[in-house]
């Protein structure tokens, strides 16, 4: 419960999966995901735990196909999307 309130991997995940599975399901989501890094952590002696941030999902994401799924969402709500590039000056 306490590493669902926390801003790392697990709290993200925690926040993740209850928006579609409920609390008590993302509760023990997360507790089973903390049991695989300790087994890891304790199964090889040379193994350390570095958190991969609560942002590693949104890191993951092609900005082509998340610009592509903003403008679907949008025509899907009745409105024309055009795209332009942004005019960078120096």
């Amino acid at each position: 419960m306490a590493a669902a309130r926390t801003d790392t991997f697990l709290g993200a995940r925690y926040r993740r999966l209850v928006k579609h599975r409920g609390h008590k399901k993302a509760i023990v989501a997360v507790a089973r995901s903390m049991l695989v890094i300790v087994w890891h952590l304790i199964d090889d002696p040379t193994a350390h735990f570095e958190d991969l941030g609560s942002d590693h999902h949104q890191r993951l994401v092609n900005p082509a196909r998340r610009t592509r799924d903003l403008v679907r969402q949008l025509e899907a709500l009745g409105h024309a999307v055009t795209i332009a590039p942004v005019a960078t000056g120096a």
